[in-house]
């Protein structure tokens, strides 16, 4: 075992005896979602990987070690601490040196899942290329991860507040597969469509371990990402939230807000002006990526 890491009991039986298991991330539980509705999301999503076969590893960096798999009090500490960091990759070392607390991002989670030897994770919706990067170059780190961290991801597309033409189109630049779960248009998120063509597709997870077993076989090293839309029953349309969206982007501008505090902003300001729907959305849609994930880490085990 890694000598940073610091297993579950469950997570590390089940890695021995190459039963699946679902990693989780844990900023969408210290940053994504109020308390204690976060830590409800939390049980309910490791409760749901159970319940579908697989063992959920939820991970994160407390008293500067990483977890792979977390129990109540861990949870609790995520859900209820404001001074928990948002840790991408780039923040891992520091975190650990400081013996800092730390919730992992999409980029951090994949990496360190990885290093775990646990091969599918289940996110909400993916960082990627902010809108007016042609200026700034505010390009979420998860694309970069995914470029060369052999790490199925499953997510709702990428945040609907991003610029989706040109994630979808940096994607294609770092090679990076992108598989529609049912579907041939990108999700948009809280949306299940945006109208952005995929060109590959899928309907059963046969198929997506199958592709998966292949790349890596092969020696290619990047993720897989699994575009999942959210369901049609807890969705918003993207129509209306490109209304919310275009509202929330000119409130952050007149404020001033850029940077690392972009995002949590607009998330934040689209649950005031969703009055809530959006956080039902985020709740939903993240949970049906969970039980997909769960699904491919049992089919990924099968195959083993």
């Amino acid at each position: 075992m890694l000598k940073d890491f610091r297993f579950s009991r469950e997570v590390e039986s089940a890695l021995a005896e190459a039963k699946p298991v679902l990693a989780l991330e844990s900023t969408i539980i210290a940053h994504g979602m109020p308390y204690p509705e976060n830590l409800q999301f939390a049980q309910e999503a490791e409760s749901l990987a159970h319940g579908c076969g697989a063992i959920p590893a939820t991970i994160a960096i407390l008293h500067g070690q990483v977890c792979i798999g977390l129990d109540s009090n861990q949870l609790e500490i995520l859900a209820g601490d404001a001074a928990v960091a948002k840790v991408a990759t780039r923040e891992i070392g520091l975190t650990l040196a400081q013996k800092g607390h730390g919730a992992t991002t999409v980029s951090a989670t994949m990496r360190l899942a990885h290093l775990a030897g646990i091969r599918v994770f289940a996110t909400g919706g993916i960082g990627g290329v902010h809108r007016g990067a042609e200026n700034d170059l505010d390009i979420s780190a998860d694309l970069i991860e995914l470029s060369r961290t052999p790490v199925i991801v499953i997510s709702a597309g990428a945040k609907a507040i991003l610029d989706l033409p040109k994630t979808l189109e940096y994607l294609e630049t770092m090679s990076v597969p992108v598989i529609g779960y049912g579907t041939s248009d990108f999700p948009a998120f809280y949306s299940s469509r945006s109208g952005l063509e995929i060109h590959q597709s899928v309907d059963n997870v046969a198929d997506i371990a199958q592709a998966f077993d292949a790349q890596c076989k092969l020696g290619i090293m990047s993720g897989m990402l699994i575009a999942n839309p959210a369901p049609l029953e807890i969705e918003i349309p993207l129509d209306e939230m490109s209304v919310i969206i275009d509202c929330a982007l000119k409130d952050a501008a007149r404020f001033g807000i850029i940077g690392k505090e972009l995002t949590p902003y607009l998330l934040g300001r689209i649950v005031e002006l969703t009055g809530g729907r959006s956080l039902d959305a985020n709740r939903g849609l993240a949970l049906n990526n969970v039980k997909l994930g769960a699904e491919i880490a049992v089919m990924l085990a099968e195959r083993a």
